[in-house]
């Protein structure tokens, strides 16, 4: 395996591969969407939503919990998923940027 010198990029650029590298399996996209369609939910809730079973849900959510895509808060035995707004904020005004300078570019 090759060494990806991290260190060469810009904190910006470590920043958004890491939270992109994140939400790259259809799984973690489908999770993300179906937040967006609730308020919140349990991780049971999800499993009913998806073709995968529990442990590999599970395993898809604490990806996107590392990444602070989604918060969890414990509510009895279960813990209740919602998106981190702030987490999408940052992806949110990266493609804002983007968006702004392809404005000014022909190609």
């Amino acid at each position: 395996m090759g060494v990806s010198k991290t260190e060469f990029f810009t904190e910006e650029q470590n920043q958004m591969a890491s939270l992109f590298k994140s939400i790259s399996h259809p799984a973690r996209i489908a999770i993300i969407q179906y937040l967006l369609s609730v308020d919140s939910c349990i991780c049971g809730d999800i499993v009913n939503e998806l073709p995968l079973a529990q442990p590999t849900v599970s395993q898809h959510l604490k990806e996107l919990k590392n990444a602070n895509i989604i918060k969890g808060t414990i509510e009895g035995t279960a813990i209740c998923y919602c998106l981190n707004q702030d987490t999408i904020a940052v992806i949110q005004d990266y493609f804002k940027g983007i968006t702004k300078q392809l404005q000014n570019k022909c190609c």
